[in-house]
């Protein structure tokens, strides 16, 4: 099971943010936000910190990107 965060980074854009920007107003690490630039997971305390911050939902954060059923 895989997650990507594209849809942050192009929310980011759209809001004309930076990711140090996003880091500032919700608290975000630096650490926690290199794991996510490499599509490692955070906890979902995070996620809600960021769709609080623009009242999004979690899928304007990020999405699951299927594995084609491999177990």
């Amino acid at each position: 099971m895989a997650f990507s965060y594209k849809p942050l980074w192009k929310l980011l854009i759209d809001k004309e943010m930076t990711k140090k920007q996003l880091m500032e107003v919700t608290g975000i690490s630096k650490s926690t936000m290199d794991k996510m630039g490499r599509s490692e997971q955070v906890s979902m305390d995070i996620i809600d910190r960021i769709c609080s911050h623009f009242d999004c939902n979690i899928n304007d954060v990020i999405e699951h990107i299927s594995d084609g059923g491999k177990r």
